[in-house]
């Protein structure tokens, strides 16, 4: 077979243009390609999003904070009313709670965050941003309105197609907790050497 028909048969042409082969392991016919690419938009998303939280509140903190310790922060400081780690755990869909507790020591340590229950039971104890969390909040949410939310607005459309986004990821977060759900029930077990 010519390297010429070996491309053609990989490759097809749509008004012209040429349209790559997306198949492989993973996306095998036209319904695992769009699942794929959309893991894959996930993935390049997350990333991305991260980066900006990150760069966002190390701008508005001069603290070297995470995109996780970012997200915390804003979710403790959201409705200014305290938090418990179960919650912030069940708003972020984490089952990490080590680490979130590891997140909520470096902000009580940078003086962002602080108890809010004097008893020093673990069970109840809640958690509040302080007059310096909420200054770094407060400046993250000017920087992210001047640089992302100016950005967004300008596409036309825009609340719609992230409404309409918003509501697939959320189905397609349930299909994964789901997927998971089977998959961890049915963990084979193997040897370890």
């Amino acid at each position: 077979m010519s390297d010429d028909s070996k491309m053609n048969k990989k490759n097809t042409t749509k008004n012209g243009a040429l349209e790559l082969d997306r198949h492989w392991h993973l996306a095998t016919n036209d319904h695992e390609i769009a699942l794929t690419e959309l893991e894959y938009s996930l993935f390049r998303s997350y990333e991305s999003f991260s980066r900006w939280m990150k760069e966002c509140v190390v701008a508005a903190s001069g603290f070297n904070m995470s995109a996780n310790d970012c997200a915390i922060l804003n979710l403790i400081a959201m409705r200014d009313r305290p938090k418990g780690i179960t919650e912030i755990a069940r708003l972020l869909n984490r089952d990490d709670n080590t680490n979130i507790q590891y997140t909520i020591r470096k902000l009580t340590s940078d003086k962002l965050v602080e108890k809010t229950s004097t008893d020093n039971r673990r069970k109840g104890v809640r958690y509040r941003a302080t007059p310096a969390g909420n200054e770094v909040v407060k400046r993250f949410v000017a920087l992210r309105k001047g640089l992302l939310i100016e950005m967004t607005e300008a596409i036309r459309a825009m609340d719609d197609q992230l409404a309409g986004g918003s509501k697939i990821l959320d189905i397609m977060t349930g299909m994964y907790e789901q997927a998971a759900r089977v998959a961890a029930t049915h963990r084979p077990t193997f040897d370890e050497e």
